[in-house]
């Protein structure tokens, strides 16, 4: 199993025996379940549909797929995500998927949504310096020459420019895993993961390792 699903807790601190602080970012892994088996004589690629088990499920649920997990016999999820596996792991519908997967010194990638920020001019947006402050430049934070005049006449597509910021996916790799509480259900990664608190995540283990 390459991941699971999880939601954001939030940032907290771990201390090592050295009496080192280690900010960490909790995520609530679940447990998943297996909500469909994909093979490679079916579908044409092997992996596993999870869905996100939840203390409280979806308020409303569409037809199609109240029909797709009662196919499963199992209870709608807010959250359904595909992730690889191997052609000889015997996961079928039904299993769970607990945050044991995951082990400690293991390394993985974690994607999410970003702060939506709103319409942001290019000094927040891009990180632009801005003009003097002082001495009646009137020119602080505006983007400043964006093309040519006479030639091309026109601005090239890709111009950093004012526009909405975040709310984007977003992935940061190589996260160390510092602890795995599978009582609860928790994983305790190193660093800041992407989005706001309760926000939904996708872990997956990392692909290049430690940088």
């Amino acid at each position: 199993m390459q991941g699971m699903l999880g939601r954001k807790i939030g940032m907290t601190q771990i201390y090592t025996d050295d009496g080192e602080a280690i900010p960490v970012t909790v995520i609530a892994t679940g447990p998943c379940v297996v909500v469909q088996r994909k093979t490679e004589s079916t579908d044409g690629y092997e992996a596993v549909q999870l869905g996100l088990v939840e203390a409280r499920g979806p308020r409303r649920v569409s037809k199609a797929r109240r029909g797709h997990f009662a196919k499963a016999e199992l209870a709608p999820t807010r959250r359904l995500s595909e992730f690889s596996v191997a052609p000889d792991e015997e996961w079928k519908q039904g299993d769970q998927v607990k945050v044991s997967i995951f082990e400690g010194e293991e390394y993985v990638d974690v994607t999410g949504t970003s702060k939506g920020k709103g319409f942001q001019g290019v000094v927040k947006r891009h990180g632009f310096g801005g003009g003097r402050a002082t001495h009646g430049s009137m020119f602080h934070r505006a983007p400043g020459s964006i093309g040519q005049s006479s030639y091309p006449s026109r601005v090239f597509p890709g111009m950093r420019a004012t526009g909405r910021m975040g709310g984007k996916r977003v992935t940061v790799k190589n996260l160390k895993v510092v602890k795995v509480d599978s009582e609860q259900d928790l994983l305790y990664v190193r660093g800041a993961v992407p989005g706001a608190n309760n926000g939904y995540v996708t872990i997956c283990r990392a692909k290049r390792g430690a940088k």
